[in-house]
This record gives structure tokens, C-alpha cells and sequence, in this order.
């Protein structure tokens, strides 16, 4: 199965050089690129892509505001791309509905994993920024915004995955700790991401946070 991808970033050497390296891979076609976030929500709509790569940082409408209206209207996935590893911009953007944020330095390979890692419904965030994310931002955010009563749907045992999966555990490691098989662990993620309209891990670590079920180490 080939894997569709629009490319979306104000700079035409990046941008080139993006597509060069998905497309000369075999199992990824790009089908659209875009230099600002305007043309890359029209792309999407209108080449219904996989994964969109998106810049943070163009003009007309800026990657956030492009991700958010992405998210909302299509079921493409969102690979944010930036050379400005800034908090505010990783926060904001996965709480656009982002599914992964990784930094513009990384080496090719890494690219075209994460494109394929995204597109196969696993969420991704660089580690670095993952670490900083949850010790700044998200420990900020949460003593501000209070409790959120979509939690209340959950069942206990729900809550407890929830608590897991928002401290970056895998579902091998979920399942080692609450002594239940991994299968076990998938359908509950499937289902509390159900009753909480998310898309995917990565927003749910961001409710998680914000809260309060889990609070930053110190």
C-alpha cells in the first residue's frame, strides 16, 4: 500500500528536499505540496493525503491554525515539522490535533519512519520534546485549566491505562504492570479514546496532563 503525503512548508529548498526524500522512497507518493497553511488545508481536502508534513511557521494561516482545521475536517494525520524547538509550538500544536512533532535536524531515516509510524495510527513525538512537554508546558497548563468532566465517563480501570499511557508507557509495559495481556491494554486505549472524541495517544496525554489525572515528576 502506497502512502500518501502533502508537504506543506514556506521554504522551496526544505520543501523540495522534503519531498525528494519521501518520494523517492517506494511505498510513499507525494500528492500535494504547499508553501503557506491556506494552500496546505485545500491540498488535503482535495488529495485526501495520509499523513500531511506541516510546518509550524508560514503565512496566510500558520501550521497550528492549518493542523486544527485539517484535524477537523478530514482524517489525514499530522506530522508537524519545525527548526524552533519551543514548547508553546509542540503544545499547541498536538492540542490542534497533531500526531507527532519532531525537529527539523533529523536525519532522513527518521523522517520517512516517522512518516510511515504516523501513518500506521502510532503517535509520535521526539523524545527531547516529549520530556520537555510534559515537565513545562503541559504542568503549567494543568494547574490553570482544572478538571475535565469527560473523564467522568471512564471506568476505573480506564483511568488507570489513561494514567499509564500519558507516562509514556507502551502497551507491553501497561500491560506488565497492571498484570494484564496486551490485548487487554488495546481495547481499553481504543475505548477510552472513544468516549473521549480523541483522535489519538498523543491527545490523550495532552487531557491527561491538563486535568490533572497525572502531574509532572516535582
Amino acid at each position: 500500500m502506497t502512502l500518501r503525503v502533502v508537504v506543506a512548508d514556506d521554504q522551496d529548498l526544505v520543501r523540495g528536499g522534503l519531498c525528494m526524500i519521501l518520494g523517492a522512497q517506494p511505498d510513499i507518493t507525494v500528492v500535494g505540496e504547499a508553501s503557506d497553511g491556506r494552500q496546505a488545508v485545500a491540498k488535503t481536502k482535495a488529495e485526501a493525503p495520509d499523513v500531511v508534513l506541516m510546518d509550524v511557521r508560514m503565512p496566510v494561516m500558520d501550521g497550528i491554525a492549518a493542523t486544527r482545521e485539517i484535524c477537523a475536517a478530514t482524517p489525514a494525520r499530522v506530522l508537524v515539522l519545525t527548526t524552533f524547538d519551543l514548547d508553546e509550538y509542540v503544545y499547541d500544536a498536538l492540542r490542534a490535533g497533531a500526531s507527532g512533532f519532531l525537529l527539523k535536524d533529523m536525519h532522513r531515516t527518521a523522517l520517512v519512519a516517522a512518516v510511515r509510524t504516523v501513518a500506521a495510527g502510532t503517535s509520535l513525538l521526539a523524545p527531547t520534546v516529549t520530556r520537555r512537554l510534559i515537565a513545562d508546558v503541559l504542568g503549567q497548563r494543568a494547574a490553570a485549566t482544572g478538571p475535565d468532566h469527560r473523564l467522568d465517563a471512564l471506568t476505573p480501570r480506564e483511568r488507570d491505562i489513561l494514567r499509564e499511557v500519558a507516562r509514556g508507557q507502551s502497551n507491553a509495559e501497561i500491560a506488565a504492570a497492571l498484570f494484564v495481556t496486551e490485548h487487554t491494554v488495546k481495547t481499553h486505549v481504543s475505548n477510552l479514546l472513544a468516549k473521549l472524541g480523541l483522535r489519538d495517544r498523543v491527545q490523550a496525554v495532552v487531557l491527561a496532563y491538563e486535568s490533572g489525572l497525572v502531574r509532572p515528576a516535582g
